[in-house]
């Protein structure tokens, strides 16, 4: 018999202390209870209440209690994007790792570092720069994102163009289990190969495997000089530059198509001249001083013989901070009611301008639509504002994962309205079903319904989320 919301309370205010404990009704929360209410499907009790941690033992306590008393457990960070993705039938208690903040060691000579779960992002590559290193990935919210909840999204960003994804950084993580137990894997050292590769596996896992403690990446020195190149232009002429610039000898480390209205975003704060309805290709380059300018003159030639407008832009870090704002757009995530929907897709990296085009025209007449597309690896990030029927939207979402699923890729929902994700996975007999959130996945379904059960046999942990 389950334990009633008193009693868990009592439980974990003598195992934390009251201050640790922060209860459902708690006023100087409420921002973050409602993105908790977000990532929960709306026939689901609110938990009982947030535990925090300060140590790994204390973590490996409370998960064991949860899995003595079969208390479901929803994982999370600073909750920057625990409503993405599915949503999670039922959490009798949500466990932040935010103060697992401690920067364990940093091997400067080897190029990694060992960090706890709950350390900031911002915070960890200030404690790099200091050192002329960073970990190359780039998050959404990177300002309150925390390495745990980047590892459990798997959310790597434009720079994975040259540095690959989370899961090709990590060298070695400890995690708790469902039952509590701890459990290591890999190491701290880039040629490591102990144990099994569990760090590929909790990547992306969405806290359905463990809750991430302690993981280690590996790092790189920072450039020397790095600046930004973005032409501007139709959709031809920037496709024809794209498939120059990849089998040629330049080097980009991080090379994004860019929708039109995405363009429209950012013309106010660039002089991007008459970019009004042009596609975009933004390259960042990173290297020795000489080989930047000379990359970015023969990318000036290109342009000219394609009739692109260029633009160089060496505030790089502020161009990221005006696009980030456009695609994800902070400031509306706690509005309600939402009227937004932001997906990922995946797609064949060739198909990039022509999947651009289907989704401009399917959203046409839309207050704001935007696409990135990460043309290294074909991953892609479309944002939709104004939505004010969920039904037209989930037909034109449904039309777009045609797109995507024709050429072998997929769609998958991150942010999205409650009514939209619940209605759009739910079955004849109102049960949910969230496959939909996810797109079709075909035989890796049934292996990744296999893993959870060998991780986490009650189901305890985020619980249907995938």
């Amino acid at each position: 018999m389950r334990l009633t919301d008193t009693e868990i309370i009592e439980l974990f205010t003598d195992l934390l202390g009251g201050d640790r404990l922060i209860l459902s009704n708690s006023p100087h929360h409420a921002q973050l209870w409602q993105r908790i209410t977000q990532s929960l499907t709306p026939d689901s009790l609110a938990p009982v209440c947030i535990l925090y941690p300060q140590s790994i033992a204390e973590l490996s306590k409370i998960m064991a209690i949860a899995y003595e008393q079969r208390l479901r457990v929803l994982p999370c960070g600073n909750a920057t994007k625990l409503d993405w993705g599915g949503l999670v039938s039922r959490a009798d208690l949500v466990v932040s790792t935010s103060r697992l903040n401690q920067v364990i060691e940093h091997c400067v000579g080897d190029l990694t570092v060992t960090v706890q779960a709950g350390v900031k992002y911002q915070d960890l590559q200030a404690v790099l720069a200091e050192k002329g290193q960073f970990l190359a990935i780039d998050p959404p919210y990177s300002a309150d994102a925390t390495i745990g909840g980047i590892l459990a999204t798997g959310s790597a960003g434009s720079l994975r163009h040259r540095y690959n994804g989370v899961r090709d950084m990590c060298l070695g993580i400890e995690f708790v289990r469902s039952d509590g137990e701890v459990t290591k894997a890999g190491g701290r050292v880039v040629k490591n190969v102990a144990g099994y590769d569990l760090m590929k596996l909790l990547t992306g896992s969405y806290g359905t495997l463990g809750i991430a403690t302690t993981i280690t990446f590996r790092l790189y020195p920072l450039p020397e000089f790095t600046q930004i190149v973005l032409m501007t232009g139709k959709a031809d002429a920037i496709a024809q530059a794209h498939q120059t610039i990849s089998t040629s000898v330049l080097t980009p480390i991080a090379c994004d198509l860019l929708s039109p209205s995405a363009i429209v975003k950012i013309n106010g704060e660039f002089d991007l001249g008459n970019s009004q309805g042009q596609n975009g290709l933004a390259l960042q380059f990173a290297s020795l001083k000489t080989s930047v300018i000379e990359q970015s003159d023969r990318l000036a030639k290109l342009a000219q013989e394609l009739g692109l407008y260029l633009q160089i832009i060496s505030d790089h870090q502020k161009f990221w901070q005006v696009l980030a704002k456009a695609m994800w757009r902070d400031e509306l995530r706690d509005c309600q009611p939402q009227d937004y929907l932001v997906c990922k897709l995946g797609i064949l990296p060739s198909t990039a301008i022509a999947t651009l085009q289907q989704c401009e025209q399917i959203f046409a007449g839309s207050q704001f639509t935007a696409l990135q597309i990460h043309m290294g690896s074909g991953l892609g990030i479309l944002r939709v504002e104004g939505i004010t029927d969920i039904a037209a939207i989930a037909s034109q979402i449904a039309k777009v994962r045609n797109v995507t699923d024709s050429c072998g890729g997929f769609l998958s929902i991150l942010e999205a309205p409650q009514a939209l994700k619940f209605s759009n996975g739910t079955s004849e007999k109102g049960s949910s079903n969230l496959e939909n959130i996810w797109g079709d996945r075909g035989n890796a379904r049934d292996l990744m319904i296999k893993i959870q059960q060998q991780f986490d046999p009650r189901r305890l942990l985020s619980c249907d989320r995938l």
